[in-house]
C-alpha cells in the first residue's frame, strides 16, 4: 500500500470511530483525511481484525502498523529506458534524433515509450550547454533557404543499384514548410531542376533564394564561382522571378536545422532506402514564376 501513511494517534481514533459505526465521510471531516485515504484504511482495520476486541495502545498499534503495513515506496530512479540504453547509445552515435530514437524502440519492442524519458536519458548521456542565438523573422514569402548535401548511398529505384546520393532541401523561411528531392549527381541539370520541382511543390516562387551552405560544388558554382554555372542559374532565376542571395551560412539556419539536418538525423533508414513514401518522388514540371507566394 504505497500511500502516504497518517499518523498512529489518528489511526486509533479512526478505528474507535469505525467501531461507533461512523462513515468515512464523516470520519475524513474529523480527522482531517482525504476519504480515499480513510477508505484505505479502513481496510486494513478490517483485515487486522481491529473492529472487535480490545482496542490497542498506541505502542502495540505502531508495532503492528510496521510489521502489516509497508512504509510508502520512494520516487521511481530508474529509467524505464534503461535497459535499451546501449540501443540509445548506439542511435545518437549514428546522429539520430529523440523522437526517431523513441519511435524506433517502440518498432522494435513492441510497447509505447515515454518521449520525456528517452529525453531525459539522452540528456544525461550528452549534458547540454544552449548556445544563446538571435531568432530572425522574414514576411511569408519573402525568402526561401537551399541545401544541397550529401545523404551517403541510397538506392537507385531505376537501376536497383547502390549509388551515392544527394538531397536537395528548401524550407520556405516564413512557414518552415520543407521540398526535399533525392538526386543521385550535382549536375547544373539537376540543381536547376529540383529548384523547379520545389516552387511547383509550394504554388509559387520566393522574393529571393538563400543558400544554406556552399560545401556542394554545384552550390559555390552558382553563387559567384563558375561563370558558366552561374550563368545558368541566374537565367532560372529571371525565368522564375527570384533573386539570387548569397548571404553567408552563418546567418541561416532553418534549411540547416529544418531540412536537410532534419532528414538525415529523424530519417536516416528512410533516405537509405530511397526515402519512398517521405519525400517528394522527382517530377518533370516547368519552373513557375512569380504568379503566386509560396508559403
Amino acid at each position: 500500500m504505497a500511500y502516504r501513511r497518517i499518523a498512529t494517534m489518528d489511526i486509533r481514533e479512526l478505528i474507535r470511530l469505525l467501531r461507533a459505526g461512523e462513515r468515512d465521510r464523516r470520519i475524513a471531516q474529523l480527522l482531517g483525511h482525504n476519504r480515499r485515504t480513510i477508505m484505505r484504511y479502513r481496510q486494513w482495520v478490517v483485515e487486522q481484525g481491529l473492529l472487535e476486541g480490545d482496542l490497542p495502545g498506541p505502542a502495540a498499534l505502531q508495532r503492528l502498523l510496521t510489521e502489516t503495513l509497508p512504509s510508502p515506496l520512494p520516487p521511481q530512479q530508474t529509467s524505464s529506458v534503461t535497459p535499451y540504453r546501449e540501443e540509445i547509445r548506439t542511435m545518437r552515435e549514428r546522429g539520430m534524433e529523440v523522437a526517431a530514437i523513441r519511435g524506433r524502440l517502440e518498432e522494435r519492442h513492441g510497447y509505447p515509450v515515454s518521449y520525456r524519458a528517452v529525453w531525459r536519458f539522452v540528456r544525461r548521456l550528452e549534458p547540454y550547454s544552449p548556445e544563446p542565438v538571435v531568432r530572425i523573422e522574414v514576411p511569408p514569402g519573402s525568402e526561401a533557404q537551399v541545401d544541397f548535401g550529401y545523404a551517403g548511398r541510397t538506392i537507385d529505384p531505376e537501376r536497383q543499384t547502390v549509388r551515392k546520393t544527394w538531397v536537395f532541401v528548401m524550407v520556405p523561411s516564413w512557414s518552415r514548410h520543407l521540398s526535399a528531392e533525392l538526386v543521385f549527381d550535382q549536375r547544373v541539370e539537376t540543381w536547376l531542376l529540383c529548384h523547379a520541382h520545389a516552387f511547383a511543390h509550394f504554388g509559387g516562387v520566393p522574393a529571393r533564394v538563400v543558400p544554406d551552405n556552399l560545401k556542394a560544388a554545384v552550390v559555390r558554382a552558382s553563387f559567384g564561382g563558375d561563370p558558366v554555372i552561374q550563368r545558368a542559374y541566374r537565367e532560372c532565376a529571371e525565368h522564375s522571378g527570384f533573386r539570387i542571395d548569397p548571404t553567408p551560412p552563418r546567418f541561416k539556419g532553418k534549411v540547416e536545422q529544418g531540412g536537410v539536418h532534419y532528414l538525415l538525423k529523424m530519417c536516416p533508414l528512410a533516405v537509405r532506402q530511397g526515402a519512398q513514401g517521405i519525400l517528394r518522388s522527382p517530377a518533370h514540371t516547368t519552373p513557375p514564376t512569380r504568379r503566386s507566394t509560396p508559403p
